[in-house]
Formats: C-alpha cells, sequence, structure tokens
C-alpha cells in the first residue's frame, strides 16, 4: 500500500531547488512543496508555471477564467481557493468568479464567454471544434488560442495531483478567502455544474 504523499518540508528539499524557494520569497506553496519530492519535474515545470500563472499572452484576468474554470471542471477545490484569491487580487470580482461556477456562460462579454466554453470543450472533448474555435478566433490570435490551451493544460496537471493526494489549501490563503468562498460550498456548485451538463 503506499504512503500518503505530503507537502515537503523545506529543510527537506533538494538542494537544486533553492532558486524555486527564492523565487517564492522562501514561502513555496503546498502544491509546491508536494512536487518537490520531484526535484527534477519542479524545476523543469517551474517556467512553464510562471508564465501560465501570469496568463501568458492573456493577461492575468483571462488567465484565471481559464484556471477557475479547469479547478470547476476537476472539482478540485485546492485549486479553486488558491485562485479565488489571485482572482481577487486580479481585479475579478466575487460575482465575477461566482459565474465561473455556472455552465450557462451568458453573463460574460462575448470573448470571455467564448473563452470559458473552449476551456470546457478541451476538458470534455480534448480539443477546441472548429465551430467554437471559429468563434474564438474572432477574440483571440493565435498565441491567445495556444495559451488557452497551453494553461488549461498546466492546471489539469495541478489539477490531477492536488486529487490525487488530497491536498489540503494552505492556511495563509484559506484566512484570505473564508468569507468568499468554502469548500462544501464549491463542491455543491461543482457537482452542479457537472449534473447541467449530463
Amino acid at each position: 500500500m503506499p504512503q500518503p504523499l505530503t507537502p515537503l518540508a523545506l529543510d527537506q528539499w533538494d538542494a537544486s531547488l533553492s532558486p524555486i524557494i527564492d523565487d517564492m520569497k522562501g514561502a513555496p506553496i503546498n502544491v509546491h512543496k508536494l512536487m518537490a519530492h520531484n526535484p527534477a519535474l519542479l524545476k523543469a515545470w517551474w517556467d512553464f508555471r510562471n508564465y501560465s500563472v501570469n496568463g501568458g499572452s492573456l493577461g492575468p484576468r483571462l488567465g484565471e477564467l481559464v484556471i477557475l474554470r479547469v479547478g470547476v471542471q476537476l472539482c478540485a477545490w485546492y485549486e479553486w481557493g488558491s485562485h479565488v484569491d489571485r482572482s481577487l487580487r486580479c481585479g475579478l470580482t466575487l460575482p465575477e468568479i461566482n459565474a465561473v461556477l455556472k455552465r450557462d456562460t451568458a453573463g460574460f462579454a462575448p470573448a470571455e464567454s467564448t473563452l470559458l466554453q473552449a476551456v470546457d470543450a478541451l476538458i470534455e472533448q480534448h480539443e477546441i471544434p472548429t465551430a467554437l474555435l471559429n468563434r474564438l478566433s474572432e477574440h483571440f490570435e493565435t498565441a491567445q488560442i495556444m495559451d488557452i490551451i497551453a494553461i488549461h493544460g498546466m492546471y489539469v496537471i495541478l489539477g490531477c495531483m492536488i486529487r490525487t493526494w488530497g491536498l489540503s489549501l494552505d492556511e495563509t490563503v484559506n484566512a484570505r478567502i473564508k468569507d468568499h468562498t468554502t469548500p462544501n460550498g464549491f463542491a455543491t456548485a461543482a457537482q452542479g455544474f457537472h449534473q447541467k451538463s449530463e
């Protein structure tokens, strides 16, 4: 029976990961501590992480919409909670964030609605179908569409690790978002999202 995998304390990190500790100002979050069990992977992944977490060519707001939607699709509380925090700090409002929990995207501007539909297609069909790609191309350049695909993929990786090992949300993050979202509220909303898609 495999042992539970928990976030690795900083004093147990491989010395090669010191630039990542420095990049996080000495305070990597739990998902980084989890990945530190595989130092080579964490090092290889880090530049992609930094690109994706800032939204790449999409910018922070649209990047956060992609990440939030992946969190809902994967029912990954850690991912959702972490990015409610980041989304609020980059200017999304709580009603906008909560609207990502709903399958219906009509309340968003056309570009953002189409982006959310593209994330759904990537998770559910593993591609952006031609008709949706044509609509997406009315709002986004090719590089931006590639970033939608890539950022979605990066957070699928994390969501799968989070769910596999039941990662707990960082206490500092939880303290900031506890008045905005809860694990039970998120789980109920995510379940409703998936029931309506069946």
